[in-house]
């Protein structure tokens, strides 16, 4: 039911799905709300997919996905499997692997490599107290580091993420995390992404909004990720 009145919602403040719009231009000044989506039962009640408010995960999934439930789930869940525990909670080792995305980082400047221990089993203890059984699992991600970052001039729409070096995460969340926050880089140097800062969806200047990160020096660059 609640499925249906958001798809309700959508279809009556006149968004649409073609190409132009794909990449989440329908859902511009949509407010940012975190962790908006779940699994309509318990752990998270949430619904499987929403219009009107996004986190900055849930805003890049809904817009590859083009609003369909069924391609949503698929790239939120290991195999498609509706489930809490299935859910590709970590963009390092679930979300990029899970779902094939290629990372084209070294196509758009000198790169570096962030080694990230995922310890799923201790976040699912510490966050939600679920014991499970999963393994810790170490990976490299290949991003941009600001030092190398020029101005990037983009054919087509990439995914980018941002990379964090991990300070103080550990301690609050159980888990090493590289990667920080996500949206758009699209053609004209504009991001789009679900802004907690701003509280909405929002287009900004990609180099302006880089600028700003790269003054905490706990934030390493950006990954890009092409999009299938």
């Amino acid at each position: 039911m609640k499925n249906r009145l958001f798809l309700l919602l959508f279809l009556l403040t006149g968004c649409t799905t073609d190409a132009q719009n794909y990449f989440g231009e329908q859902y511009l000044n949509s407010k940012y709300l975190k962790d908006p989506l779940g699994e309509e039962k318990a752990l998270d009640k949430d619904p499987l997919i929403r219009f009107d408010a996004f986190d900055c995960t849930t805003f890049v999934e809904t817009s590859l996905a083009d609003g369909d439930v069924e391609k949503l789930c698929k790239i939120r869940y290991k195999n498609g499997k509706v489930d809490f525990v299935s859910r590709n909670h970590f963009v390092e080792t679930d979300w990029i692997g899970n779902n094939g995305f290629e990372n084209v980082s070294d196509l758009y400047g000198a790169v570096s490599e962030r080694k990230v221990v995922i310890d799923k089993k201790s976040w699912f203890k510490k966050v939600h107290n679920i014991d499970t059984d999963f393994q810790k699992q170490t990976v490299s991600i290949k991003y941009i580091p600001y030092k190398n970052l020029s101005k990037i001039d983009v054919q087509s729409p990439l995914v980018v993420l941002f990379i964090h070096d991990g300070s103080g995460i550990r301690e609050k969340i159980g888990t090493d995390l590289a990667v920080v926050h996500m949206g758009f880089l699209l053609p004209g140097n504009t991001l789009r992404h679900a802004s907690r800062e701003c509280g909405r969806v929002v287009d900004v200047d990609f180099e302006a909004y880089v600028n700003k990160r790269k003054q905490n020096k706990h934030n390493l660059g950006i990954t890009l990720v092409k999009i299938k």
